[in-house]
């Protein structure tokens, strides 16, 4: 089995061959393929361990099901190494010595390969006394300042830093200063940090009531909720974080909830464990099931989908038993409870592959269909295995009252009840930033694709370097499918142009069938207003969302995603002030009928008066026809914020006038007209008049008032892209979550 392309034999060879010396391991990704399933099949019984090492294979194959990263590269290698992806840590204790101790066992495992979590909201307070010792307590943040130094040393295994995630509650005395903390940019750098927002804090908030900060029964003082909030939301739309876990929701649809209490998540948020808990991962590539990919009869193979669902429980459950444990309390937890995360990915790719938009309601269909194929499925095989191996230890019939299994189709539910399950969690979305690229760049988890095309810059051993063209495995199918034409924008949206609430909406439809919780990030314009970036957590706590993350350009972390470098980048222009508004302006109502809707739309262009004449100001686009109400909104804030930034808007009608609708344009005073936006396009053209170019020129390089772009620690280009909780350069394929 080769590879489509270099970028991914280049990622295969960096980190998941196994090449202990020159002429040993694995010569090719299909002896890695074969190392793998060996190692997994080891623990069957003797007379099925060669049926089911084949089964294996064949599912790894054609990377349809992507185990993650830590087993690919660990397993079968003898390593002394976890195969677990991610732990949260043991409950912090409030002693000198208790933190310390706890620090050591999040080093050892960070240096095994695991990610770590932990709640720091058991600490006490800065300012509170030190009895016996005459002192006053430094508080969590202190501690943390500590972990994070931890981190910078101790390299963990696999080539990459070590990942932690920092959790306080809500409540905490110390939580207003844990809120601000990466306001500083050089703090808590090897940190992602959440808050654990109850839901006693919600009907405060709610209710614009007062709320108290407590620790240990203590209350050290008392905010306003509201205010609190907007603290939070504050930090997170001009820092991207803190993230938000609704922590309460997280206990109550836990599967485990009669044995355990959840108050941590792993570094990239999709697992939510208890102390000492563990899980670990692995995705089914959505992308590999469809089949006749853009024909309009395309559909996914949901028999495959389900065949390869009972394989990856299975190989997911053997990976328990053959990996290795940093500690001997992590061992216990996962034998005890034996918890898995199976997961997807390619999900966008699969939607285009199905002519099905990210976000609108087709694709909300679809994710919900296959979702609910890869849910009963997987219980289905749990039970099977319980039948075969025995039900996990920590097993209660209980748990068939519990919000996941209860919705399960009658036929699992009676297959649960008389053999128990195997697995107490089954189901996650995780990141899976370098194995989608591993296999052909795939889209990554549950995200939108998020650049369908760039240029990689790859550093030679001469010091030269080459470029190489990277493009999304969906954009690839098209171009070969439909011999190079050009692909609809309509249909090949990106993270980019969505907006924040179908991120939501797809993240919401999601996690109502899956166990634990998913890594995706709310991606958002920089522009947005703060009202409406708020209202995206409150949105994503009614639809029932575990958590939450959001990313928006940013003084601290940069813009999202850059393929240019320093030497590329053209001199900068120094960019004039944003045009301002006065109260009243003087412009132009085009009436404008189009065939497909029963009303006329209405575009009015406003201008202002400079220096030059007049130039447009702003846009608006308006129809009795609510069909179009969300992506005119959407438009007319585009257009108008570029209006509000340049001199030269030739560009504007000239992209409009570029976009076709696959339903069909019509003809319009004598010539034909390929979409309705086209439409919109051609009255901005009248409008706007010859524009003179050669003047504006310089402004297309301008870069001035720019967010600076974050540069990848390992091979400092300027090219990290946010996506999943985890930041994943797109020129050398570095991943990083914290």
């Amino acid at each position: 089995m080769g590879f489509d392309n270099a970028l991914a034999e280049e990622i295969w060879t960096a980190k998941y061959r196994f090449r202990p010396a020159p002429d040993q391991g694995d010569a090719s990704f299909d002896q890695t393929i074969s190392r793998v399933a060996a190692a997994i099949a080891a623990v069957e019984r003797d007379d099925i361990r060669d049926l089911w090492r084949d089964r294996f294979e064949d599912a790894l194959r054609d990377f349809r099901f992507i185990p993650a990263g830590r087993i690919l590269a660990g397993a079968g290698t003898e390593r002394a190494v976890t195969l677990f992806n991610c732990f949260v840590m043991d409950t912090v204790p409030d002693s000198l010595e208790g933190i310390f101790a706890h620090l050591r066992e999040a080093a050892v495992t960070m240096q095994q390969g695991g990610g770590v979590g932990m709640d720091f909201s058991t600490i006490r307070p800065a300012g509170s006394a030190v009895h016996g010792v005459a002192a006053e307590a430094s508080g969590p943040l202190s501690f943390m300042d500590c972990w994070d130094a931890m981190c910078r040393t101790v390299e963990s295994a696999g080539q990459r830093r070590g990942a932690m995630m920092g959790c306080l509650r809500i409540d905490h005395p110390d939580i207003e200063s844990f809120i601000d903390a990466k306001r500083d940019s050089a703090r808590l750098r090897n940190f992602n940090i959440s808050v654990l927002v109850t839901d006693a804090f919600m009907k405060a908030l709610a209710a614009d009531d007062d709320w108290p900060l407590v620790f240990a029964g203590r209350t050290y003082s008392t905010v306003r909720a509201r205010d609190l909030w907007e603290r939070l939301m504050r930090a997170t739309y001009e820092t991207a974080e803190p993230g938000v876990i609704f922590i309460d929701r997280v206990n109550e649809a836990n599967n485990l909830a009669h044995c355990e209490t959840i108050s941590a998540s792993n570094p990239c948020g999709e697992q939510m464990l208890p102390p000492y808990g563990a899980c670990l991962l692995g995705s089914i590539n959505l992308a590999r099931l469809v089949d006749r990919p853009f024909a309009n009869d395309a559909t996914l193979d949901e028999e495959l989908l389900g065949e390869l669902t009972r394989t990856a429980i299975r190989f997911l459950d053997n990976v328990i038993d053959v990996s290795r444990f940093p500690l001997e309390a992590q061992e216990r937890e996962a034998r005890n409870k034996r918890r898995i995360g199976l997961g997807i990915t390619g999900l966008a790719d699969a939607l285009l592959f199905c002519g099905s938009v990210y976000g609108s309601g087709h694709a909300i269909e679809l994710t919900r269909r296959w979702l609910t194929t890869i849910k009963r499925e997987a219980y289905r095989a749990s039970a099977l295995l319980a039948k075969e191996k025995g039900a996990f230890p920590a097993y209660d019939a209980a748990m068939l009252e519990r919000p996941n299994l209860a919705s399960l189709d009658e036929e699992t539910r009676a297959l649960i009840a008389e053999h128990g399950l195997r697995n107490g969690c089954l189901t996650s979305i995780a990141p899976t930033g370098t194995t989608s690229m591993l296999a052909g760049n795939v889209s990554s988890g549950i995200e939108p694709v998020f650049a369908y095309s760039y240029t990689r810059r790859i550093r030679q051993p001469d010091g030269s370097k080459r470029e190489q063209a990277v493009e999304d495995y969906a954009l690839q199918v098209w171009r070969r499918e439909k011999n190079d034409e050009t692909p609809p924008e309509s249909l090949f949206v990106s993270a980019q142009t969505l907006s924040p609430s179908d991120h939501l909406t797809m993240q919401a439809t999601a996690q109502a069938l899956i166990d634990s919780s998913i890594s995706k990030t709310v991606n958002c314009p920089e522009d947005i207003d703060f009202e409406s970036f708020a209202d995206i957590y409150i949105e994503g706590y009614h639809l029932g969302c575990k958590g939450l993350t959001t990313y928006r350009p940013n003084a601290v972390t940069g813009s999202v995603l850059s393929v240019a470098t320093a030497e590329d980048t053209p001199p900068v222009v120094a960019e004039p002030p944003l045009k301002q508004r006065s109260d009243t302006l003087d412009g132009t109502t085009y009436k404008l009928r189009w065939p497909d809707s029963a009303h006329a739309v209405y575009v009015t262009i406003n201008d202002i008066e400079t220096d030059g004449g007049r130039e447009p100001f702003e846009v608006f686009v308006n129809s009795k026809n609510m069909e179009h109400y969300a992506w005119t909104l959407a438009l007319t804030r585009m257009i108008s914020a570029v209006f509000r930034r340049t001199r030269d808007v030739s560009f504007v009608s000239e992209e409009l006038k570029a976009v076709f609708d696959p339903r069909g344009g019509a003809w319009m005073q004598g010539r034909y007209v390929p979409s309705l936006p086209a439409a919109i396009g051609g009255i901005i053209e009248r409008h706007v008049g010859p524009q003179d170019h050669a003047a504006a020129q310089p402004r297309h390089h301008q870069a001035a008032s720019a967010p600076v772009p974050k540069s990848c620690p390992q091979c400092g280009a300027a090219a990290l892209v946010q996506a999943e909780g985890c930041a994943t350069c797109v020129e050398c394929g570095f991943s990083k979550c914290g």
